[in-house]
């Protein structure tokens, strides 16, 4: 009896060696047993394993903000480190790597040039995340388009405008565009009403109505105070600045409108004219 046993497990030992020496070939130089693929799975699973503790223990100490940034980078140079283990593996396991390369020239050629783009979006969003040039929340202008920053990833930054339509940045963008932070410097940005009057008007009038006009509305903040500017006597018109500050940029085109509007009934009310451009045609008649 207990040499059959002995005959079912040497046949079972034997059977399962078999399986495990079995060789996948796919070319005359490239070639992995069975063995040799299970021990590559199996380096992957563990490398996945110790990078996910290594992850845990380096961000378990760092605030909430920082751990998202720290994840987001993580994630990138985790898959540096599969690519690298991968081929380590794949070596170790018997496989001629260098004529994988070799066999594949054009094709990685394609798929490199193929990603570039990619890539570069990549490392522009990991210097967006230790440079923090942008956070979420921030209010960004690029190539003329505006909007508040939603989401902050390594590809692409995605951001609201002001009509509720979504953006969707690639990160190279930052790298080769003048990018202006709205907000760098706190919430509060400065903004301006330009309006011209006629010769004539009275200026300090003028002044008083759109300094009036400022302090009365009630998303302008009270400190700093509006002021205005006297910008330049132009060809048909006495040209004036309103200068206020708010406290979210956002609302900057809707409180530019009230106050033109306002303005223009104040002007209406004290015989403020706002002049349009006007040309004096002087005609010649021949005489024959």
């Amino acid at each position: 009896m207990q040499d059959k046993l002995e005959q079912v497990a040497d046949t079972i030992l034997e059977e399962a060696n078999s399986i495990l020496e079995y060789t996948f070939t796919f070319s005359e130089e490239i070639s992995i047993s069975f063995k040799g693929l299970l021990f590559v799975v199996i380096a992957l699973i563990v490398t996945a394993f110790v990078l996910k503790l290594l992850r845990r223990f380096i961000t378990r100490k760092i605030p909430a903000n920082d751990k998202v940034k720290f994840v987001s980078v993580f994630s990138y140079i985790r898959w540096v480190v599969f690519i690298a283990i991968f081929l380590v593996a794949m070596d170790a396991s018997g496989v001629n790597v260098t004529a994988i390369f070799a066999a594949s020239a054009v094709l990685l050629i394609g798929v490199g040039l193929a990603l570039q783009t990619l890539f570069q979006d990549i490392i522009s969003g990991i210097f967006i995340l230790v440079d923090q040039s942008v956070h979420v929340g921030d209010i960004i202008e690029l190539e003329g388009k505006v909007g508040r920053v939603l989401d902050i990833r390594l590809r692409t930054t995605r951001a609201v405008t002001i009509d509720n339509k979504v953006l969707v940045i690639p990160n190279h963008l930052y790298l080769t565009n003048i990018l202006f932070n709205w907000t760098e410097n706190g919430t509060e940005t400065r903004e301006s009403v330009n309006v011209g009057v006629a010769y004539g008007s009275d200026v300090a009038l003028v002044k008083t109505i759109l300094l009036t006009t400022a302090k009365n509305h009630k998303t302008i903040l009270k400190h700093p105070i509006p002021k205005v500017l006297f910008t330049d006597f132009a060809e048909s018109s006495l040209n004036f600045k309103l200068i206020f500050t708010l406290n979210d940029s956002f609302e900057t085109r809707f409180v530019q409108s009230d106050l033109r509007f306002e303005i223009d009934k104040k002007f209406k009310e004290n015989g403020i004219t706002i002049p349009f451009p006007q040309r004096d045609v002087h005609v010649f008649q021949n005489k024959i």
